[in-house]
Protein backbone atom coordinates (compact mmCIF):
# COMPACT_ATOMS: atom_id res chain seq x y z
CA UNK A 1 0.00 0.00 0.00
CA UNK A 2 1.23 3.55 -0.79
CA UNK A 3 0.64 4.94 2.37
CA UNK A 4 1.64 8.50 1.81
CA UNK A 5 -1.23 8.47 -1.54
CA UNK A 6 -3.94 7.02 1.36
CA UNK A 7 -3.19 9.74 3.80
CA UNK A 8 -3.08 12.22 0.57
CA UNK A 9 -6.56 10.28 -0.20
CA UNK A 10 -8.54 10.52 3.25
CA UNK A 11 -11.05 7.91 3.03
CA UNK A 12 -10.74 6.25 6.41
CA UNK A 13 -11.28 2.58 5.99
CA UNK A 14 -9.72 2.36 2.32
CA UNK A 15 -6.37 2.27 1.36
CA UNK A 16 -4.49 3.24 -2.14
CA UNK A 17 -3.62 0.53 -4.15
CA UNK A 18 -2.08 2.10 -7.39
CA UNK A 19 -2.91 5.17 -8.91
CA UNK A 20 -3.45 5.58 -13.32
CA UNK A 21 -4.00 8.52 -15.01
CA UNK A 22 -6.19 7.81 -18.23
CA UNK A 23 -4.68 9.79 -21.39
CA UNK A 24 -7.81 10.26 -23.06
CA UNK A 25 -10.13 12.27 -20.32
CA UNK A 26 -6.95 13.17 -18.09
CA UNK A 27 -9.06 11.58 -15.56
CA UNK A 28 -6.89 9.98 -12.35
CA UNK A 29 -8.21 6.58 -11.81
CA UNK A 30 -7.41 5.60 -7.98
CA UNK A 31 -7.98 1.90 -7.14
CA UNK A 32 -8.67 1.15 -3.39
CA UNK A 33 -8.99 -1.52 -1.33
CA UNK A 34 -10.29 -1.87 2.27
CA UNK A 35 -8.47 -1.46 4.95
CA UNK A 36 -11.14 -1.81 7.87
CA UNK A 37 -10.71 -5.39 9.77
CA UNK A 38 -14.53 -4.60 10.83
CA UNK A 39 -15.67 -4.65 6.77
CA UNK A 40 -15.28 -8.45 7.11
CA UNK A 41 -17.73 -8.82 9.72
CA UNK A 42 -21.38 -9.72 9.19
CA UNK A 43 -24.03 -6.60 9.36
CA UNK A 44 -26.68 -8.87 11.27
CA UNK A 45 -24.89 -11.07 13.85
CA UNK A 46 -21.09 -9.13 13.50
CA UNK A 47 -19.39 -12.38 13.46
CA UNK A 48 -15.61 -11.98 11.60
CA UNK A 49 -15.67 -14.00 8.45
CA UNK A 50 -12.94 -15.30 6.75
CA UNK A 51 -14.68 -17.14 3.98
CA UNK A 52 -14.67 -15.41 1.02
CA UNK A 53 -17.17 -15.94 -2.36
CA UNK A 54 -16.32 -13.63 -4.64
CA UNK A 55 -14.82 -9.90 -5.67
CA UNK A 56 -16.63 -6.76 -6.46
CA UNK A 57 -15.91 -3.83 -8.03
CA UNK A 58 -17.54 -0.35 -7.45
CA UNK A 59 -16.61 3.22 -8.71
CA UNK A 60 -18.27 5.68 -6.18
CA UNK A 61 -18.20 9.51 -6.77
CA UNK A 62 -16.17 11.30 -4.67
CA UNK A 63 -14.89 15.12 -4.30
CA UNK A 64 -12.99 16.56 -6.74
CA UNK A 65 -9.09 17.18 -6.44
CA UNK A 66 -7.65 19.49 -8.93
CA UNK A 67 -8.54 20.63 -11.96
CA UNK A 68 -9.23 17.22 -13.53
CA UNK A 69 -11.82 14.40 -12.39
CA UNK A 70 -10.08 11.60 -10.55
CA UNK A 71 -12.21 8.44 -10.26
CA UNK A 72 -12.14 6.15 -7.42
CA UNK A 73 -12.56 2.16 -7.87
CA UNK A 74 -13.22 0.19 -5.26
CA UNK A 75 -12.05 -3.56 -5.09
CA UNK A 76 -13.69 -5.53 -2.59
CA UNK A 77 -14.53 -9.12 -1.45
CA UNK A 78 -17.92 -10.87 -0.77
CA UNK A 79 -17.59 -12.78 2.26
CA UNK A 80 -19.67 -15.71 3.19
CA UNK A 81 -21.25 -16.10 6.85
CA UNK A 82 -20.64 -18.67 8.07
CA UNK A 83 -22.44 -18.49 11.58
CA UNK A 84 -25.35 -21.15 11.96
CA UNK A 85 -27.65 -18.56 13.56
CA UNK A 86 -27.60 -15.90 11.12
CA UNK A 87 -29.88 -15.91 8.27
CA UNK A 88 -27.72 -14.05 5.90
CA UNK A 89 -25.63 -15.73 3.50
CA UNK A 90 -23.27 -13.71 2.59
CA UNK A 91 -22.73 -9.96 2.69
CA UNK A 92 -19.94 -6.85 0.45
CA UNK A 93 -17.59 -5.10 3.04
CA UNK A 94 -18.81 -1.69 3.42
CA UNK A 95 -16.65 1.31 5.20
CA UNK A 96 -18.45 4.24 6.52
CA UNK A 97 -17.78 6.67 4.10
CA UNK A 98 -19.16 4.32 1.82
CA UNK A 99 -22.32 2.40 3.18
CA UNK A 100 -24.20 -0.44 1.46
CA UNK A 101 -25.65 0.35 -1.84
CA UNK A 102 -24.35 4.00 -1.82
CA UNK A 103 -22.54 4.96 -4.87
CA UNK A 104 -21.16 8.51 -3.26
CA UNK A 105 -18.73 9.27 -0.68
CA UNK A 106 -19.47 10.66 2.63
CA UNK A 107 -17.68 13.59 1.97
CA UNK A 108 -19.36 14.05 -1.42
CA UNK A 109 -22.42 14.15 -0.21
CA UNK A 110 -21.45 16.30 3.11
CA UNK A 111 -20.19 19.19 0.14
CA UNK A 112 -23.28 18.97 -1.82
CA UNK A 113 -25.62 19.47 1.28
CA UNK A 114 -23.10 22.47 2.59
CA UNK A 115 -22.94 23.71 -1.22
CA UNK A 116 -27.03 23.75 -0.79
CA UNK A 117 -27.02 25.26 2.18
CA UNK A 118 -25.31 27.96 1.15
CA UNK A 119 -27.86 29.26 -1.41
CA UNK A 120 -27.02 27.37 -4.55
CA UNK A 121 -29.20 25.62 -6.79
CA UNK A 122 -29.44 22.02 -6.42
CA UNK A 123 -29.00 21.57 -10.07
CA UNK A 124 -26.10 23.56 -10.25
CA UNK A 125 -24.36 21.68 -7.50
CA UNK A 126 -25.27 18.40 -8.62
CA UNK A 127 -23.69 19.47 -12.33
CA UNK A 128 -20.29 20.61 -10.46
CA UNK A 129 -19.53 17.41 -8.90
CA UNK A 130 -21.27 15.00 -11.75
CA UNK A 131 -23.99 13.24 -10.17
CA UNK A 132 -27.87 13.66 -11.04
CA UNK A 133 -30.03 16.02 -9.51
CA UNK A 134 -31.92 13.15 -7.31
CA UNK A 135 -28.87 11.78 -5.66
CA UNK A 136 -27.90 15.81 -5.03
CA UNK A 137 -31.05 16.12 -3.75
CA UNK A 138 -31.17 13.14 -1.55
CA UNK A 139 -28.02 14.18 -0.06
CA UNK A 140 -29.52 17.60 0.90
CA UNK A 141 -32.21 15.24 2.48
CA UNK A 142 -30.05 13.42 4.27
CA UNK A 143 -27.62 17.26 5.44
CA UNK A 144 -31.10 18.62 7.08
CA UNK A 145 -32.49 15.92 8.29
CA UNK A 146 -29.14 15.75 10.21
CA UNK A 147 -28.68 19.74 11.22
CA UNK A 148 -32.06 20.58 11.26
CA UNK A 149 -34.56 19.56 14.48
CA UNK A 150 -37.36 20.63 16.08
CA UNK A 151 -37.27 24.21 16.66
CA UNK A 152 -36.95 24.87 20.68
CA UNK A 153 -38.99 27.01 22.84
CA UNK A 154 -38.15 30.74 22.43
CA UNK A 155 -39.79 33.90 24.37
CA UNK A 156 -39.99 35.78 20.99
CA UNK A 157 -41.76 34.59 18.20
CA UNK A 158 -42.08 36.59 14.95
CA UNK A 159 -45.24 35.57 12.40
CA UNK A 160 -45.10 36.83 9.12
CA UNK A 161 -46.27 35.63 5.28
CA UNK A 162 -44.29 34.95 2.05
CA UNK A 163 -45.33 34.20 -1.49
CA UNK A 164 -44.54 30.14 -2.48
CA UNK A 165 -45.07 30.86 -6.18
CA UNK A 166 -47.30 33.29 -8.60
CA UNK A 167 -51.07 32.94 -8.40
CA UNK A 168 -53.05 30.99 -10.47
CA UNK A 169 -56.39 30.44 -11.53
CA UNK A 170 -58.44 26.95 -10.96
CA UNK A 171 -61.95 26.33 -11.82
CA UNK A 172 -64.46 26.03 -9.13
CA UNK A 173 -67.44 24.08 -8.84
CA UNK A 174 -69.51 20.70 -9.84
CA UNK A 175 -71.42 21.06 -13.14
CA UNK A 176 -71.06 23.43 -15.82
CA UNK A 177 -73.42 26.20 -15.08
CA UNK A 178 -71.61 26.27 -11.24
CA UNK A 179 -67.87 26.77 -12.76
CA UNK A 180 -66.57 29.82 -11.95
CA UNK A 181 -62.30 30.87 -12.17
CA UNK A 182 -61.19 31.40 -8.57
CA UNK A 183 -57.80 32.89 -8.08
CA UNK A 184 -55.35 30.72 -5.75
CA UNK A 185 -52.62 32.79 -3.69
CA UNK A 186 -49.98 30.39 -2.48
CA UNK A 187 -48.67 32.09 0.32
CA UNK A 188 -46.49 30.39 3.05
CA UNK A 189 -46.57 31.63 7.03
CA UNK A 190 -43.09 31.71 8.91
CA UNK A 191 -42.39 31.56 12.21
CA UNK A 192 -39.13 33.45 13.03
CA UNK A 193 -37.26 33.15 16.36
CA UNK A 194 -36.70 36.90 17.01
CA UNK A 195 -33.45 36.36 19.39
CA UNK A 196 -30.43 37.18 18.17
CA UNK A 197 -27.65 33.89 17.42
CA UNK A 198 -25.39 35.04 20.08
CA UNK A 199 -28.59 34.92 22.87
CA UNK A 200 -29.62 31.29 21.74
CA UNK A 201 -31.84 32.40 18.46
CA UNK A 202 -32.72 29.81 16.51
CA UNK A 203 -33.68 31.64 13.04
CA UNK A 204 -36.57 30.50 10.78
CA UNK A 205 -38.67 27.52 13.12
CA UNK A 206 -40.55 26.07 10.53
CA UNK A 207 -43.51 26.85 7.84
CA UNK A 208 -47.03 26.19 6.59
CA UNK A 209 -49.20 26.61 4.04
CA UNK A 210 -51.46 29.77 3.91
CA UNK A 211 -51.48 32.91 5.90
CA UNK A 212 -54.55 32.21 7.66
CA UNK A 213 -55.42 31.96 11.40
CA UNK A 214 -56.36 28.52 10.85
CA UNK A 215 -52.66 28.25 9.29
CA UNK A 216 -51.00 29.79 12.68
CA UNK A 217 -53.15 27.72 14.64
CA UNK A 218 -52.40 24.09 12.65
CA UNK A 219 -48.56 25.14 13.48
CA UNK A 220 -48.45 25.81 17.07
CA UNK A 221 -50.61 23.13 17.75
CA UNK A 222 -48.25 21.02 15.91
CA UNK A 223 -45.61 22.09 18.85
CA UNK A 224 -45.36 20.66 22.30
CA UNK A 225 -46.80 22.36 25.18
CA UNK A 226 -43.79 23.26 26.59
CA UNK A 227 -42.84 25.25 23.41
CA UNK A 228 -46.45 27.39 23.49
CA UNK A 229 -46.28 28.05 27.27
CA UNK A 230 -42.62 29.79 26.45
CA UNK A 231 -43.52 32.16 24.30
CA UNK A 232 -43.83 35.81 25.59
CA UNK A 233 -43.91 37.73 23.37
CA UNK A 234 -45.30 37.64 19.20
CA UNK A 235 -44.24 40.16 16.80
CA UNK A 236 -46.38 40.30 13.57
CA UNK A 237 -48.04 42.87 10.90
CA UNK A 238 -51.56 44.68 11.81
CA UNK A 239 -52.49 41.29 10.67
CA UNK A 240 -56.53 40.41 12.15
CA UNK A 241 -56.04 36.53 11.41
CA UNK A 242 -52.68 36.23 12.85
CA UNK A 243 -53.54 38.49 16.52
CA UNK A 244 -56.64 35.84 16.66
CA UNK A 245 -54.96 33.15 16.56
CA UNK A 246 -52.29 33.99 18.75
CA UNK A 247 -54.79 34.95 21.29
CA UNK A 248 -56.03 31.31 20.83
CA UNK A 249 -53.00 29.21 21.01
CA UNK A 250 -51.35 31.11 23.37
CA UNK A 251 -53.41 33.27 26.09
CA UNK A 252 -50.46 33.96 28.01
CA UNK A 253 -48.49 35.73 24.98
CA UNK A 254 -48.32 39.55 24.21
CA UNK A 255 -48.82 40.85 20.42
CA UNK A 256 -46.52 43.24 19.41
CA UNK A 257 -46.84 45.03 16.37
CA UNK A 258 -44.44 46.07 14.06
CA UNK A 259 -43.84 49.66 13.58
CA UNK A 260 -42.62 49.88 9.98
CA UNK A 261 -46.19 48.61 9.02
CA UNK A 262 -47.30 51.32 10.83
CA UNK A 263 -45.72 53.86 9.10
CA UNK A 264 -46.08 52.40 6.04
CA UNK A 265 -50.10 52.77 6.56
CA UNK A 266 -49.40 56.22 7.30
CA UNK A 267 -47.80 56.77 4.13
CA UNK A 268 -50.71 54.98 2.51
CA UNK A 269 -53.10 57.36 4.23
CA UNK A 270 -51.23 60.32 2.52
CA UNK A 271 -51.02 59.23 -0.74
CA UNK A 272 -54.53 58.14 -0.64
CA UNK A 273 -54.97 61.75 0.25
CA UNK A 274 -52.98 62.99 -2.28
CA UNK A 275 -54.69 61.41 -4.96
CA UNK A 276 -58.22 61.94 -3.66
CA UNK A 277 -57.89 65.62 -3.86
CA UNK A 278 -56.07 65.68 -6.99
CA UNK A 279 -58.83 64.16 -8.56
CA UNK A 280 -61.23 66.72 -6.97
CA UNK A 281 -59.33 69.42 -8.05
CA UNK A 282 -58.53 68.63 -11.68
CA UNK A 283 -60.27 65.76 -12.37
CA UNK A 284 -57.24 63.48 -13.50
CA UNK A 285 -55.10 61.53 -11.64
CA UNK A 286 -51.80 63.58 -11.29
CA UNK A 287 -49.25 64.08 -13.96
CA UNK A 288 -45.56 65.19 -14.29
CA UNK A 289 -46.19 68.41 -14.62
CA UNK A 290 -48.31 68.51 -11.29
CA UNK A 291 -46.19 70.45 -8.47
CA UNK A 292 -48.20 67.71 -5.91
CA UNK A 293 -47.45 64.89 -7.85
CA UNK A 294 -43.63 66.21 -8.34
CA UNK A 295 -43.05 66.24 -4.94
CA UNK A 296 -44.77 63.00 -3.86
CA UNK A 297 -41.44 61.32 -3.01
CA UNK A 298 -40.75 63.95 -0.41
CA UNK A 299 -44.36 63.72 1.17
CA UNK A 300 -43.29 60.02 2.30
CA UNK A 301 -39.92 60.93 3.61
CA UNK A 302 -39.45 61.27 7.18
CA UNK A 303 -39.04 65.01 8.35
CA UNK A 304 -35.40 64.29 10.05
CA UNK A 305 -34.42 62.84 6.47
CA UNK A 306 -35.42 66.06 4.42
CA UNK A 307 -33.35 68.99 3.79
CA UNK A 308 -33.97 72.76 4.58
CA UNK A 309 -34.04 72.57 1.16
CA UNK A 310 -36.19 69.74 -0.04
CA UNK A 311 -38.56 70.82 3.31
CA UNK A 312 -39.22 74.50 1.58
CA UNK A 313 -40.17 72.71 -1.20
CA UNK A 314 -42.41 70.09 -0.49
CA UNK A 315 -44.45 72.83 2.06
CA UNK A 316 -44.53 75.92 -0.60
CA UNK A 317 -45.56 72.79 -3.34
CA UNK A 318 -48.66 71.86 -1.38
CA UNK A 319 -49.66 75.33 -0.27
CA UNK A 320 -49.54 77.01 -3.71
CA UNK A 321 -51.16 74.05 -5.25
CA UNK A 322 -53.31 72.69 -2.57
CA UNK A 323 -55.63 75.13 -1.60
CA UNK A 324 -57.69 72.18 0.62
CA UNK A 325 -54.45 71.73 3.49
CA UNK A 326 -55.39 68.01 3.32
CA UNK A 327 -51.91 67.02 2.26
CA UNK A 328 -49.84 69.22 4.81
CA UNK A 329 -52.69 67.81 7.64
CA UNK A 330 -51.88 64.09 6.57
CA UNK A 331 -48.18 64.73 6.36
CA UNK A 332 -48.24 66.29 9.90
CA UNK A 333 -50.59 63.53 11.10
CA UNK A 334 -47.71 60.88 9.97
CA UNK A 335 -45.25 62.76 11.20
CA UNK A 336 -47.14 62.44 14.25
CA UNK A 337 -47.08 58.99 13.96
CA UNK A 338 -44.12 58.39 13.46
CA UNK A 339 -42.60 60.85 16.38
CA UNK A 340 -45.01 58.62 19.08
CA UNK A 341 -43.28 55.09 17.68
CA UNK A 342 -39.84 56.92 18.24
CA UNK A 343 -40.76 57.00 21.86
CA UNK A 344 -40.04 53.23 21.89
CA UNK A 345 -35.82 54.18 21.57
CA UNK A 346 -36.31 55.68 25.00
CA UNK A 347 -38.14 53.04 26.32
CA UNK A 348 -41.55 54.29 25.89
CA UNK A 349 -42.36 56.39 28.86
CA UNK A 350 -45.80 56.49 29.68
CA UNK A 351 -46.05 60.00 30.40
CA UNK A 352 -44.49 60.83 26.71
CA UNK A 353 -46.31 58.60 25.13
CA UNK A 354 -49.40 59.54 26.84
CA UNK A 355 -48.68 63.32 25.07
CA UNK A 356 -47.69 62.34 21.67
CA UNK A 357 -50.72 59.83 21.70
CA UNK A 358 -52.78 62.51 22.17
CA UNK A 359 -51.45 65.14 19.85
CA UNK A 360 -52.09 62.27 17.08
CA UNK A 361 -55.04 61.54 18.05
CA UNK A 362 -56.43 65.38 18.41
CA UNK A 363 -54.67 66.16 14.95
CA UNK A 364 -56.42 63.58 13.57
CA UNK A 365 -59.96 64.52 14.83
CA UNK A 366 -59.82 68.25 13.94
CA UNK A 367 -59.54 67.23 10.85
CA UNK A 368 -62.44 66.15 8.18
CA UNK A 369 -59.95 63.94 6.40
CA UNK A 370 -61.33 60.71 6.48
CA UNK A 371 -58.52 58.89 5.50
CA UNK A 372 -57.04 60.01 8.85
CA UNK A 373 -60.00 59.20 10.50
CA UNK A 374 -59.33 56.08 9.36
CA UNK A 375 -55.33 55.66 10.28
CA UNK A 376 -56.82 57.23 13.56
CA UNK A 377 -58.97 54.07 14.48
CA UNK A 378 -56.43 51.50 13.34
CA UNK A 379 -54.18 53.01 15.37
CA UNK A 380 -56.85 52.46 18.63
CA UNK A 381 -57.75 49.58 17.44
CA UNK A 382 -54.30 48.14 17.56
CA UNK A 383 -53.42 50.14 20.67
CA UNK A 384 -52.60 47.59 23.24
CA UNK A 385 -49.89 45.74 20.57
CA UNK A 386 -48.32 49.15 19.86
CA UNK A 387 -48.13 49.70 23.85
CA UNK A 388 -46.44 46.17 24.11
CA UNK A 389 -43.79 47.64 21.38
CA UNK A 390 -43.06 51.20 22.65
CA UNK A 391 -41.99 49.00 25.87
CA UNK A 392 -40.14 46.41 24.93
CA UNK A 393 -38.39 47.61 21.22
CA UNK A 394 -39.67 44.02 19.99
CA UNK A 395 -39.91 44.10 16.51
CA UNK A 396 -40.36 41.74 13.34
CA UNK A 397 -37.28 43.20 11.54
CA UNK A 398 -35.32 39.59 12.02
CA UNK A 399 -38.62 38.30 10.17
CA UNK A 400 -38.31 40.66 7.49
CA UNK A 401 -34.50 39.45 6.86
CA UNK A 402 -35.68 36.30 6.71
CA UNK A 403 -38.20 36.93 4.07
CA UNK A 404 -35.20 38.24 2.38
CA UNK A 405 -33.23 34.99 2.52
CA UNK A 406 -36.61 32.99 1.19
CA UNK A 407 -36.47 35.55 -2.23
CA UNK A 408 -32.61 34.49 -2.50
CA UNK A 409 -33.66 30.77 -2.30
CA UNK A 410 -36.73 31.16 -4.58
CA UNK A 411 -34.74 33.06 -7.36
CA UNK A 412 -31.35 30.83 -7.29
CA UNK A 413 -33.96 27.61 -7.74
CA UNK A 414 -35.76 29.62 -10.40
CA UNK A 415 -39.29 28.96 -8.69
CA UNK A 416 -40.32 24.97 -7.11
CA UNK A 417 -42.97 22.51 -7.56
CA UNK A 418 -41.99 20.37 -4.31
CA UNK A 419 -43.29 22.51 -0.92
CA UNK A 420 -40.98 20.14 1.04
CA UNK A 421 -37.85 20.46 -1.09
CA UNK A 422 -38.46 24.42 -0.87
CA UNK A 423 -39.14 24.68 3.05
CA UNK A 424 -36.03 22.18 3.17
CA UNK A 425 -33.67 24.70 1.05
CA UNK A 426 -35.48 27.84 2.52
CA UNK A 427 -34.38 26.61 6.41
CA UNK A 428 -31.01 25.55 5.84
CA UNK A 429 -29.98 28.84 4.34
CA UNK A 430 -31.90 30.93 6.66
CA UNK A 431 -30.89 28.86 9.93
CA UNK A 432 -27.16 28.28 8.56
CA UNK A 433 -25.88 31.47 10.80
CA UNK A 434 -27.35 30.20 14.08
CA UNK A 435 -26.54 26.79 13.93
CA UNK A 436 -22.76 27.21 13.52
CA UNK A 437 -22.65 29.71 16.57
CA UNK A 438 -24.53 27.05 18.72
CA UNK A 439 -21.98 24.52 17.37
Amino acid sequence: MEDGTTALLGLAGLAVARVEVDDGDRARVVHVATDDPAAACCPDCGTASRSGKAWVTTRPKDVPYGPEPVELVWRKRRWRCRNPACARESFTEVVDEVPARMRTTGRLREAIGVAVEAGRAVDEVAAAHGVSWPTAQRAVDAYAARELGEPEPTPLLGIDETRFGRPRWLRAGDGPGEQRWVRLEPWETGFVDLRCPAAGGQGLLGQVDGRSSAAVLRWLAARDEAFRDAVEIVALDPSAPYAAAVRDALPQARVAVDHFHLVALANQAVTAVRQRVTREQLGRRGRRRDPVWANRRLLLRGRERLTERALARMWNGAIDHEPTGALLAAWIAKEELRALLALAARGGRRDEVGRRLWSFYSWCADTDIPELHTLAQTIEAWWPAVEVFLSTGITNARTEGTNRLIKQVKRAACGFRSRRNYRTRVRLLCTRSTRRIAA
